[in-house]
């Protein structure tokens, strides 16, 4: 019976990309490609330098147009489209707020997109591109740390960059134990295990706390005026941007302009499946958001979100039985759940809000966001009440322990 059990979560860790260590994490990215993408490699190693020096447009725009055909595998694609996406990003706010470019040059639009294609993710820089693939070990033997970890590719904001997606990377990580909760769980409903399913979700929960103790390390590691001020502009996207507000040409590849998503935690695909696992309930425009970022994610992990959302509810499984103990370890995940998101709003307010409200916290006049994106995530939504709606949302999936509920004995 056990190896049973193991056998089918490890066809589950393989079908939705899972890993047991390291969660959605892409597990050892390369740092290289083939020789023949070497522009694409030689511009985003040397990003900041370009965008300080104002050299990265007229460089991209002496690039020959490259095919993607010699990427052979999943590791290629997500470095190509990792490196595309920084150069893209560079290439877009190179200048600031108020000069944005309106046309991505075909000779990064039209590769971009073709990877893009093949990997089911959309062309512009994601949380999967930037949190989840964009690391490295300093000491290959040594543990994943913050100390003995870098990045591939980085944005202008020195060590505030490199905290700000390194922290996000270990607070992935610490959802990992969480995901072989998840699918703990999955297997558990199927044959009403219901001490099997009381420790899934007790894995949940442990590992939720450990993703806000590790959250934490935002304070040490990322300067709230360094980010505000440098760093955010170039995650932001081009949908519901007041500074493009019509979206982006990629020349070659369309005659209208597209509208992306800048990448942002509402794309973590982990949040996503604890959400779904738990059925918190996100309606109207929050919960039209949510979905829209599940086209941000690699496929796989889309796949594990939809398929806990078709599934029979954890939630009327435990409503449907009088376990008050099944009901506590539900409600002790939600509540780490609600936990962790207001933690995060609060952070929110020290990183965005309040030095978007100061204007000598603005950073650099020439490329900080300045007010533009003052209420608005990177990702294009009304940031506060976004945050407050999935919190609020989040609380309201606590059960209210009925009298007839018993223990186990």
């Amino acid at each position: 019976m056990e190896n049973n059990r193991r056998e089918t979560l490890q066809a589950d860790y393989d079908a939705f990309d899972v890993s047991e260590e390291v969660g959605f994490l892409l597990e050892d990215p390369l740092t290289d490609l083939p020789d023949y993408y070497r522009v694409w490699m030689d511009l985003a190693n040397n990003l900041t330098h370009l965008i300080e020096t104002h050299k990265l447009r007229d460089l991209v725009h002496k690039m020959p147009v490259l095919s993607p055909h010699l990427l052979n595998n999943h590791r290629e694609l997500r470095l190509a489209h990792l490196a595309l996406g920084f150069i893209s990003m560079g290439y877009v706010w190179q200048e600031g707020q108020h000069s944005p470019a309106q046309v991505l040059p075909k000779a990064l639009a039209l590769p971009y997109w073709l990877v893009s294609r093949r990997l089911g993710l959309p062309p512009i820089l994601t949380y999967a591109d930037s949190v989840l693939a964009n690391w490295k070990l300093m000491d290959p033997e040594g543990d994943m740390e913050i100390g003995n970890l870098d990045l591939i590719f980085s944005f202008p904001g020195g060590e505030s960059c490199r905290g700000f997606f390194i922290v996000s990377l270990l607070v992935e990580m610490a959802a990992s134990s969480g995901l072989t909760g998840v699918l703990e769980v999955m297997q558990a409903m199927k044959i009403s295990d219901l001490i099997s399913i009381q420790k899934g979700l007790v894995k949940v929960t442990q590992s939720l706390k450990k993703m806000k103790e590790t959250f934490k390390l935002m304070h040490k590691h990322v300067d709230p005026n360094e980010f505000h001020g440098t760093l955010r502009i170039f995650v932001s996207g081009w949908r519901d941007n007041p500074m493009l507000p019509n979206g982006l040409l990629y020349e070659g590849v369309s005659n209208e302009p597209i509208l992306l998503s800048g990448g942002s935690a509402a794309q973590s695909s982990a949040i996503q499946c604890f959400d779904a696992l738990l059925c918190v309930q996100h309606e109207d425009e929050t919960g039209g958001y949510l979905t829209r970022m599940r086209d941000y994610m690699p496929p796989a992990h889309r796949q594990l979100i939809e398929t806990l959302s078709v599934l029979p509810t954890l939630r009327d499984f435990i409503l449907s039985h009088s376990s008050a103990d099944l009901c506590q370890a539900y409600n002790s995940c939600v509540s780490a759940m609600v936990e962790l998101r207001n933690y995060h709003l609060n952070t929110v307010t020290k990183y965005i809000i309040v030095p978007g409200n100061n204007p000598r916290t603005t950073g650099c006049p020439l490329r900080g966001v300045g007010t533009a994106l003052n209420a608005t995530g990177t990702g294009g939504s009304n940031l506060m009440a976004f945050l407050k709606s999935v919190r609020n949302n989040t609380q309201n999936a606590l059960i209210v322990e009925r009298p007839l509920m018993q223990r186990e004995m």
